[in-house]
């Protein structure tokens, strides 16, 4: 089979490996569909992600769809042809965490396209038949890949705890950042600010539903915000650049006694921050990582609007173009939004 392998930073290469049968419990599947993540795109870049080091050759990729082809002994309710959505993440299912249904923060996770677990890059994949979600039949391959962010959002939706008409403002706007306005406006938010130096993608966070997108080159978030709101900020900020001017930004933009939701991950293994504004201000802070059982909801989210994400879509590109494909999402061009890498 065809892999695309990350050989170095910035370079990709594809390589050819044999097939392995499926093992007991595990179901092999012919992938059709894999989506390019920001997390991706940090290791394609910078060889590594918070604080874990890539590791030559590594397979980079956890957004995919696929078909069954093949079911492992013991493998019960999956067929050959099934269409299926991929789980990347390998519980243990027996610590604390995991026993506590805080699965995404398990003590001895394992991530496919992390160090030591090969990502969806490759034409074949055989993974636990419980990382293997049905794929709606109103939902196509590559439509299907937006499952696994769309239930990192719905995770972080959780955090924020909105309430109808409160303000918000949305740091970044790449798919994450997009999604995230995109689900503040159908959960009832009032007026949402779009923070993006990017020219194409404030105009995709206008699609997604954003009533303002400002360039914080041009004007700094917390003035603009407080030019509108009398000075008072915004009800919640949601941090899906996780650098430290948006962080910073975001701590000045939200108003006393607001909510802060950080869903990027960061360059840096650390960030500086002001955390007398945040103190002073007694703002609620939260990290998110991943999902924790929101996948279903997402796959349903995708089947009841087949349409409503559609606008994240910019590039579908084979796998011999991974490579272009990785390049345009790191500098930003050709108007790359959600690249999509398909398999004939």
């Amino acid at each position: 089979m065809r892999v695309a392998e990350l050989v170095a930073p910035g370079g990709i290469e594809l390589a050819c490996h044999t097939i392995s049968d499926p093992g007991p419990g595990q179901v092999q599947v012919k992938v059709g569909a894999v989506g390019i993540c920001g997390s991706d795109v940090l290791s394609f870049s910078c060889g590594g992600i918070g604080g874990m080091e890539c590791q030559y050759p590594q397979v980079l990729g956890h957004e995919a769809t696929g078909v069954v082809v093949r079911t492992g002994e013991g493998v019960n309710g999956w067929a050959v042809g099934n269409r299926v959505a991929l789980e990347p993440a390998l519980y243990c299912y027996h610590c604390e965490l995991c026993m506590s249904g805080r699965h995404n923060i398990c003590e001895r996770v394992r991530f496919h396209s992390s160090a030591g677990v090969p990502g969806f890059l490759r034409e074949c994949v055989s993974l636990p038949a419980e990382n293997l979600l049905p794929l709606p039949p109103e939902i196509d391959l590559n439509y299907g890949t937006l499952f696994e962010p769309l239930a990192v959002v719905l995770h972080a939706m959780k955090f924020a705890q909105l309430q109808p008409l409160e303000t918000a403002a949305v740091f970044g706007a790449g798919p994450i950042g997009l999604l995230t306005i995109a689900l503040l406006k159908m959960s009832g938010a009032g007026r949402t600010y779009a923070i993006e130096p990017v020219a194409f993608r404030r105009e995709l966070a206008i699609q997604a539903g954003a009533d303002a997108a400002i360039d914080p080159r041009e004007v700094a978030a917390a003035v603009q915000v407080a030019r509108e709101t009398a000075g008072r900020g915004v009800d919640l900020t949601m941090d899906c650049a996780a650098r430290k001017t948006s962080l910073d930004e975001c701590v000045e933009t939200t108003r006393n006694g607001g909510r802060l939701v950080v869903l990027g991950i960061p360059h840096e293994l650390e960030l500086p921050f002001n955390w007398h504004v945040a103190r002073r201000k007694e703002l609620i802070i939260y990290n998110v990582r991943r999902s924790n059982r929101e996948s279903e909801t997402a796959l349903q989210l995708l089947k009841e609007q087949p349409r409503q994400f559609r606008f994240l879509f910019t590039h579908a590109l084979p796998l011999e173009r991974t490579q272009s494909a990785f390049e345009m999402l790191r500098d930003q061009s050709e108007g790359a939004g959600k690249v999509v890498i398909v398999f004939q």
